[in-house]
C-alpha cells in the first residue's frame, strides 16, 4: 500500500500568523513509519519528496507509479536517497539488488524503475528531480566522509557523516547524510543558517520513545518551534532556520535540494541575529 500527502509551499509572511497546529501540518511529518505501508510527503519545495517504507510479515514492498508525479514510474525524472534506519533489509531495482545494514545509503538515479523493499528495514526515502542518469550505488557506513564539529563547551559536539554527496559520489541535486550527536551535546546546528539556494529536510531518529527534540524554525528574525518525537521530519524552506536541541542522544538525517550541490552553501546566523 502506498499513500501520498501533498505539501504546498507557505510564504514567510503566512508562517509568523501561523499557531502551533498549523506549523506542524504544514511543516512536520509525524507517521511516515507504518508497517506494510509505504508513505510519501510529496512537497512543492523543490518538488522534494521525503518517506518511509517499512516492509513486514514477508512481505515486499513496492513504489512504482503516483499520481503526483505524473510519469510512468516514480523515478523515470526523479533520483532517490535511501537511508535504512531499521534492521539488514534488501532494496531491489534497475535489474539489481542491494543488501544494507543499518545506517547505509543507497542512491538510485533517474530512470530505476520501480523500487522493491523487503527484509527487517526501516527505510527513510528521500527524493528529488533529475536531469540525467546517473548510476546506481550503495554507500555503507564506511565508505560515508567524516567530519568532526563542535565541542563540549558549545554542547555541540558532533560528527557529519556525508553520503549522497560530491566528496563521496555524484548526483544531480540530491545532496544527503546524517549528523550525530556526542553524549552530553545536545545542539544539532549552531550557529543556525539559512540556504536561499536550496531546501532541506530533517528525519530525528535513534531517540528514545519519551524524548523529544525542540527544533527552532521559521525567519531568523521571526523564530518558531516544534517539538519533534522519534523517526518524525521536518519539512524547512529555503527562508527557514533549522537547527534545534534535544533530550537523550540522537541522529538527524538532513538531505537537501535545489540549486547546487554544495554542501557549504550557507548563510550562518549568529544567535545574537536570532529574534
Amino acid at each position: 500500500m502506498t499513500h501520498v500527502e501533498t505539501r504546498h509551499a507557505i510564504h514567510p509572511e503566512h508562517a509568523k500568523g501561523m499557531d502551533t497546529a498549523s506549523l506542524r501540518q504544514h511543516f512536520l511529518a509525524e507517521d511516515l513509519f507504518v508497517d506494510d505501508e509505504i508513505r510519501l510527503v510529496y512537497t512543492h519545495y523543490d518538488r522534494f519528496t521525503l518517506g518511509g517504507a517499512v516492509p513486514k510479515k514477508g512481505k515486499p514492498l513496492t513504489l512504482d507509479r503516483i499520481e503526483e508525479t505524473k510519469t510512468p514510474t516514480f523515478l523515470d525524472r526523479r533520483e532517490m536517497g535511501i537511508v535504512n534506519i531499521g534492521g539488514p533489509g534488501r532494496v531491489e531495482a534497475a535489474g539489481q539488488s542491494w543488501d544494507m545494514a543499518q545506517g547505509d545509503v543507497l542512491y538510485l538515479g533517474m530512470g530505476s524503475g520501480p523500487v522493491t523493499f523487503s527484509g527487517q528495514g526501516r527505510f527513510y526515502i528521500t527524493s528529488a528531480p533529475a536531469h540525467r542518469e546517473l548510476p546506481c550505488r550503495l554507500v555503507t557506513v564506511d565508505e560515508a566522509a567524516e567530519v568532526k564539529l563542535g565541542a563540549v563547551e558549545t554542547s555541540n559536539k558532533r560528527t557529519i557523516r556525508q553520503f549522497i554527496h560530491p566528496l563521496v559520489m555524484e548526483s544531480c541535486q540530491l545532496v544527503l547524510g546524517y549528523t550525530t550527536l556526542e553524549d552530553g551535546s545536545v545542539w544539532n546546528t549552531m550557529p543556525a543558517h539559512i540556504h536561499d539556494r536550496r531546501m532541506e529536510a530533517y528525519l530525528y531518529w535513534g531517540m528514545e520513545p519519551e524524548a523529544r527534540v525542540l527544533h527552532l524554525m521559521g525567519d531568523p528574525q521571526e523564530t518558531r518551534h516544534l517539538f519533534v518525537a522519534n523517526e518524525q521530519a521536518v519539512v524547512s524552506p529555503t527562508w527557514s532556520i533549522h537547527s534545534g536541541a534535544g533530550i537523550g542522544g540522537y541522529t538527524f538525517i538532513w538531505a537537501m535540494a535545489g540549486d547546487n550541490v554544495d554542501f557549504t552553501d550557507m548563510d550562518f546566523l549568529q544567535p545574537e541575529d536570532l529574534r
